[in-house]
């Protein structure tokens, strides 16, 4: 399957899904609460198809919910040296390199959480200079997730190195310049993406960048 139709078909799967549980929440009615059900498992099996995925994996991504659905929020930090090399974390989970950060976390601000993931993962401390962009995951190339994502991206400076040993989810850390960047993570960071938040950085006057 094309990766456009695929993405395509995955972001009607992630609607319907949101649609109806939001349903869920506030249906009383027995045919409605049995109708919303079935179309959360007609969404599940869509969405098995695009990803390759057990249905039973995809319900399992989610726990039940009680309000109103909303996109989940990935917070990056994107940090360069004075050669204008990029910060980048190889990843545990598929071995390959993405800028540092992960999801955002209940109790945190989207900053603090910016400075413990970098913490966290590359042993540097940062400041954060400001947002430069605002991704939908949905308007890049990425590979089909069951998920619907927006990604926060924050320029930083560091301003000093911490510890050397890494959260248990990274496998290393390094710098790498732009014409010779790793095998990336692709359902966490794209090439195209450093590149845009490379010229965003490179201009103060640029407005954020927001799909």
């Amino acid at each position: 399957m094309m990766q456009s139709k695929a993405n395509e078909l995955l972001t009607i799967a992630q609607r319907i899904r949101a649609l109806n549980e939001t349903a869920l929440v506030y249906s009383h009615n027995d045919y409605e609460i049995d109708r919303s059900k079935e179309l959360i498992a007609i969404s599940e099996r869509i969405t098995a198809m695009v990803t390759g995925l057990k249905e039973e994996e995809i319900s399992a991504c989610y726990s039940p919910v009680k309000e109103y659905v909303t996109p989940k929020v990935d917070v990056r930090a994107v940090v360069f040296n004075d050669k204008d090399e990029v910060l980048l974390v190889r990843e545990k989970a598929d071995g390959r390199w993405s800028l540092p950060g992960g999801w955002s976390d209940v109790g945190f601000t989207p900053k603090e959480v910016v400075l413990k993931e970098v913490k966290e993962e590359t042993g540097f401390s940062v400041r954060i200079v400001k947002l430069l962009a605002v991704f939908d995951k949905r308007c890049w190339n990425h590979p089909a997730s069951p998920f619907y994502i927006y990604k926060m991206c924050f320029l930083c400076d560091i301003v000093g190195a911490g510890a050397d040993d890494l959260t248990f989810d990274i496998l290393d850390r390094g710098f790498f310049p732009l014409n010779n960047l790793p095998e990336l993570s692709r359902d966490r960071t794209l090439p195209e993406q450093i590149l845009l938040l490379d010229e965003l950085r490179r201009n103060p006057q640029a407005e954020v960048y927001c799909d």
